[in-house]
């Protein structure tokens, strides 16, 4: 499968190093350059420097022939505009949004784009902890 992922923070590496491993072709696009240190010497995959919401730093990942999309920047703007692009512009049949506010998500929800809100899914795990004492984090390093 190829994957483009925008944004090489701790989640975006984080899910970027997962995929290589399993053999995935991934590419990840981020402004920091310096960000590209999280990927490790062992990633395999491409490293774009750009923003994700031009055309071009997208066609140099190879958006144009991905299979996925993952937008997990630290900014809801930018993570909803590039999969509104990836999704509308360029044809990506798998992609998904990282939103922090939960209004937004449900409202890009609605018209078609795949959210994940990490604000809902921390909160309710979370209230499992406290209110039923399950486990509220799995953690395995990747």
């Amino acid at each position: 499968m190829k994957c483009v992922i925008l944004g090489c923070g701790r989640v975006g590496s984080y899910l970027a190093r997962m995929l290589d491993q399993e053999g995935h072709q991934v590419s990840v696009i981020d402004l920091d350059t310096s960000a590209f240190n999280r990927l490790g010497e062992d990633f395999r995959g491409n490293m774009v420097p750009g923003n994700g919401l031009d055309e071009e730093s997208l066609r140099r990942a190879g958006i144009e022939t991905a299979d996925c999309f993952a937008a997990v920047t630290n900014g809801d703007n930018r993570n909803l505009m590039a999969a509104q692009l990836a999704k509308e512009v360029f044809g990506v049949r798998r992609v998904i949004t990282r939103v922090y506010d939960p209004i937004r998500a449900d409202v890009y929800r609605d018209i078609g784009l795949e959210t994940i809100c990490s604000t809902v899914i921390g909160a309710q795990m979370i209230h499992d902890y406290l209110t039923a004492g399950t486990p509220a984090v799995m953690t395995k390093s990747a």
